[in-house]
C-alpha cells in the first residue's frame, strides 16, 4: 500500500468515525436479552412523542461525586437519553450537577432531595450531600421525582406522568375506608405512600359524603356493616354514571387487633349491591395449602414464653398460575398475599362481562361454619375441607353498564338532616369494577408476609390504572423483572423430588463436572508436552 493510499483510508476512516458518532445522536439501540426487555422503554414510552405536541423537558439533577461512585446515575441516565432519543425532538434531556451549577437552594425548592453519602478517600472517611432527582416540564406544569436511585418503576413513573401533563387529566384516587376498626393514615399508610410516589393525588371520602362524577376511580376498602343507604347511593350512582370501582371486602369479620375472634359479618347491603353487578362475596372464609408462615407467641406449661411458627392456611399465597394471565391486571403476575379472604360467586348479568382474575389452587376449602382463626385452634380448621375442597375465586373484574341497585328504589333519606340525595343519571354509561374478597391486603399486615408485601401494593396500583383505563401504562410495570416464590411447590413428594434434584446437580454432577474437566485438561496438556519433546529429539 502506497503512502498515498494510507493517508485516504485514514482519512475515509475519520470521517466514518465523524459520521458514526454524529448518528448515534439520532439512532438508539440497546442488545436487552432479559425476559421481559426491562432495561429497554416499551412501545408506550417510545411513542409518546405522537401525543406531545409541544416541547416537553427532562431534567436529571445528579451529583457527579454519585456517578463517581456508584453505576446507577449512568443507568438513569441511559434510559432518560433513550426517551429524547425517540421522541423526535419532542422531549428534550439535560444533565446538571447542583452543586456544581450553584442551583441547590433551587433545586431543593422543586422538591429534590438531597441526601448524605460516605466515601473513603485515603482511608480518610467523609461525608457528601448528593442529589439524583428528575423534573418533567411541560408547558406551565412541572412533575418532581424527588429521589430515584433504581430503574424497577422509573419507566411506569415518567410514562405516567408525562402522559398525564400532556392529557391535562390529573391522576385522582378517591378512598373510601368503610371499616370502623380501620383508618387510611394508620392501617393503609403504605399503600398511601405508593400512591404518591406514583403520581397520584389521593382524596379521602368518608361514608355517605359527595362523589364527583369527575373522579377517576374509587377505593371501597370495607364497609360491609358500616356503609348505610345513604353511601351506598352515592357509590351507586357514581358507577351509574361511568364511576370505576375497587371493591376490598370480606364477608367474615376477624378481631385481627385482639383475640382472632371470628364471625358473619351482618351485611349493610353493600354486599347484596355488588351482588346485583355480578360478583357476590358469600359470607365464609378460604383456607389454602398454599398458605403463608405465621410466628406467634405461646404459653409453655411451665410458664415461659414460646414462640412457635406454622402454616397458616387463614393467609393464602396466591400464586403466578393460579392467576388470568390475559388480563392487564394479572399479566406478569408473580403473587400477592390475601389475609381471612371470602370468596367470590361470579355471575355478571347479560350487559357485564366478567373475568376470573385471581384464583386459589385446587386443594382450598371453605370454612363456613364454626369459625375458627387461632392458630392454637388448628384441628378445627379442616373440618369442613372433604365437603369444601376445589378452586375458589378470590378476585374479578367486571366492565358494562352495571344495572344500578337504587334504579327502581325511593331515595334514601337521613334521619335529621334537610340534604336530599341527587337524581340518578336517566342513562347508565359504561364501567368497570373490580372485586377481592379481602380488605387486608393493603394494610400494615403486610410487614409480617415473607417480601410478598411490595407486590401486594404493586397489584392494587395495576388495578387503579386499569380502572381508570391506562392498560398500556400498567403493561410497562408487566415489564418488571418479577421475583417468584420460593416455596411455591405445595406437593410434599414433588418438594422432595426438586430438593433431591439439587442436591445431585449442586453437590454431586456439578463438582464431578469440574474434576472431569481439569482430567481432560491435564491428559491433553500432557499429550502436547510429550509430542513436542519427541519432536525436539528428532
Amino acid at each position: 500500500m502506497t503512502k498515498r493510499q494510507t493517508w485516504i483510508l485514514t482519512l475515509i476512516s475519520v470521517i466514518a468515525l465523524v459520521l458514526g458518532l454524529l448518528l448515534s445522536q439520532r439512532v438508539w439501540f440497546r442488545l436487552d436479552l432479559t425476559k421481559n426487555k426491562a432495561y429497554t422503554i416499551s412501545p408506550v414510552s417510545r411513542n409518546l412523542s405522537r401525543e406531545i405536541p409541544d416541547q416537553l423537558r427532562i431534567t436529571y439533577y445528579v451529583s457527579d461525586k454519585l456517578s463517581a461512585i456508584h453505576p446507577m446515575p449512568g443507568e438513569i441516565e441511559d434510559l432518560l437519553r433513550e426517551y429524547a432519543a425517540y421522541s423526535r425532538g419532542k422531549i428534550r434531556f439535560t444533565r446538571r450537577d447542583p452543586s456544581k451549577t450553584g442551583m441547590v437552594q433551587a433545586v431543593e425548592q422543586m422538591g429534590i432531595q438531597p441526601r448524605q453519602i460516605q466515601s473513603v478517600e485515603q482511608d480518610e472517611a467523609t461525608f457528601s450531600t448528593v442529589y439524583t432527582g428528575i423534573v418533567i416540564e411541560y408547558l406551565d406544569q412541572a412533575e418532581v421525582l424527588p429521589w430515584v436511585f433504581s430503574l424497577d418503576t422509573l419507566e411506569y413513573d415518567l410514562s405516567s406522568r408525562i402522559r398525564s401533563m400532556i392529557r391535562e387529566t390529573g391522576r385522582e384516587v378517591g378512598v373510601l375506608t368503610g371499616d370502623a376498626d380501620k383508618q387510611w393514615a394508620s392501617d393503609y399508610g403504605y399503600l398511601d405512600q405508593v400512591f404518591t410516589q406514583s403520581g397520584y393525588r389521593v382524596r379521602v371520602l368518608s361514608p355517605g359524603e359527595e362523589i364527583s362524577d369527575a373522579l377517576p376511580v374509587l377505593l371501597v376498602l370495607g364497609g360491609v356493616e358500616e356503609l348505610d343507604e345513604w353511601a351506598l347511593y352515592r357509590i351507586d350512582r357514581y358507577i351509574q354514571n361511568g364511576g370505576k370501582v375497587l371493591f376490598a371486602l370480606e364477608g367474615v369479620f376477624v378481631d385481627s387487633k385482639n383475640s382472632l375472634a371470628v364471625r358473619e359479618k351482618t351485611d349493610g347491603g353493600l354486599l347484596a349491591m355488588i351482588s346485583s353487578y355480578g360478583a357476590a362475596v358469600r359470607p365464609e372464609m378460604v383456607l389454602d395449602r398454599s398458605a403463608l408462615t405465621l410466628q406467634y407467641q405461646t404459653a409453655a406449661p411451665n410458664g415461659s414464653i414460646q414462640f412457635r411458627i406454622i402454616r397458616y392456611p387463614h393467609w393464602i399465597g396466591v400464586l403466578a398460575e393460579n392467576s388470568n394471565t390475559k388480563h392487564p391486571i394479572t399479566s406478569g403476575f408473580a403473587g400477592i398475599d390475601l389475609f381471612w379472604a371470602s370468596p367470590i360467586d361470579l355471575t355478571p348479568p347479560e350487559s357485564v362481562e366478567g373475568e376470573i382474575l385471581l384464583s386459589t389452587t385446587p386443594e382450598a376449602w371453605l370454612m363456613t361454619k364454626d369459625f375458627s382463626a387461632n392458630p392454637e385452634t388448628g384441628y378445627l380448621f379442616e373440618m369442613e375441607e372433604p365437603d369444601t375442597r376445589g378452586t375458589k375465586i378470590l378476585a374479578a373484574a367486571l366492565s358494562g353498564k352495571f344495572p344500578g341497585w337504587f334504579r327502581d328504589k325511593p331515595k334514601p333519606t337521613r334521619e335529621g338532616s334537610g340534604e336530599e340525595l341527587p337524581e340518578l343519571p336517566a342513562e347508565t354509561r359504561d364501567s368497570r369494577i373490580v372485586v377481592i374478597g379481602d380488605s387486608d391486603l393493603a394494610t400494615t399486615l403486610i410487614q409480617m408476609t415473607q417480601g410478598q408485601g411490595i407486590q401486594n401494593l404493586d397489584f392494587m396500583l395495576k388495578t387503579t390504572d386499569w380502572l381508570g383505563s391506562d392498560d398500556d401504562i400498567i403493561g410497562i410495570r408487566n415489564r418488571q423483572s418479577q421475583a417468584g416464590r420460593l416455596d411455591r411447590i405445595l406437593d410434599p413428594e414433588k418438594r422432595l423430588k426438586a430438593m433431591r434434584f439439587s442436591q445431585i446437580l449442586n453437590v454431586g454432577i456439578i463438582p464431578l463436572g469440574v474434576v472431569v474437566l481439569g482430567i481432560v485438561r491435564s491428559l491433553k496438556r500432557r499429550v502436547k508436552t510429550k509430542g513436542r519433546e519427541l519432536s525436539d529429539g528428532v
